[in-house]
């Protein structure tokens, strides 16, 4: 029994020594967590690399949007008043937006052809204030008018930020898309000829129209607009405020 009683006080005290050799390398395994620091950057390079792939997973549907959208171009070139007026009448309130449902049943009324995926994705690129609605103005002008510049200028303005305003295009306003949209069939009949006739007003050669000279070309082709419509076509197209238009841009707007 006294011997016993040893051997147990001697398993007690060997077992707490046994626990403290397991916690030691717990504590010992508390600074090689520094050592591995690498492996601590290779975590916190995971969520820098992590950024350029959430925005590839949000330009995907964006991507996969313009081959719908080139997929459907041709007929809606072909009945975009029509799909215009409809959505007008149901745009009560004049904010360039409907119901989405409205714009399922203008889908089917003129055959646009579009599955339940693309019609997912069409709407949830043009849901622009993310509020369930349907941005029409901004779907036609991408099916009829090409405003590429916009893009171009916004990576323009992300490397170089002195001339922010002067490069960026103006508002893109509904204003302005019913201007377009209103003279695109008579641009398209005679955007030749005009090119031309642009050129031979511009003696300098810099690809640039005064305001006036602007305006009268647009007349001899028996195109008239608004004091209120050629305002807001220069608010988009005069990007430098100097009271002139590139011409080549504004025809490359009509030509697909």
């Amino acid at each position: 029994m006294p011997s016993s009683t040893p051997s147990a006080t001697s398993s007690a005290t060997s077992t707490k020594p046994a626990t403290c050799a397991m916690q030691e390398p717990r504590v010992s395994s508390r600074p090689e967590r520094p050592k591995t620091s690498s492996s601590l950057l290779g975590q916190k390079s995971i969520p820098a690399s992590s950024h350029p792939q959430t925005t590839t997973t949000c330009s995907a549907p964006i991507l996969n949007c313009e081959t719908i959208e080139n997929k459907i171009r041709k007929n809606i070139q072909h009945s975009w008043r029509g799909i215009l007026k409809v959505c007008q009448e149901k745009d009560v309130s004049k904010l360039g937006e409907i119901l989405v449902s409205d714009f399922l049943d203008i889908a089917e009324k003129f055959n646009l052809d579009l599955s339940e995926g693309e019609i997912n994705q069409i709407t949830t690129k043009y849901d622009l204030k993310k509020n369930g609605r349907f941005a029409y103005y901004d779907f036609l002008q991408s099916s009829i008018l090409l405003l590429k510049p916009q893009e171009s200028s916004l990576l323009q303005r992300v490397i170089i930020q002195k001339p922010q305003k002067p490069m960026s295009p103006g508002p893109q306003t509904t204003s302005f898309f019913s201007a377009m949209l209103r003279i695109q069939p008579q641009i398209l009949c005679c955007w030749r000829p005009m090119k031309r006739t642009f050129k031979s007003c511009d003696e300098s050669h810099t690809g640039l129209l005064h305001i006036a000279d602007f305006r009268q070309v647009l007349h001899e082709y028996s195109i008239d607009l608004t004091e209120e419509e050629l305002f807001n076509i220069l608010e988009y197209y005069d990007k430098t405020l100097s009271s002139k238009i590139s011409y080549n841009d504004f025809l490359q707007a009509f030509i697909q």
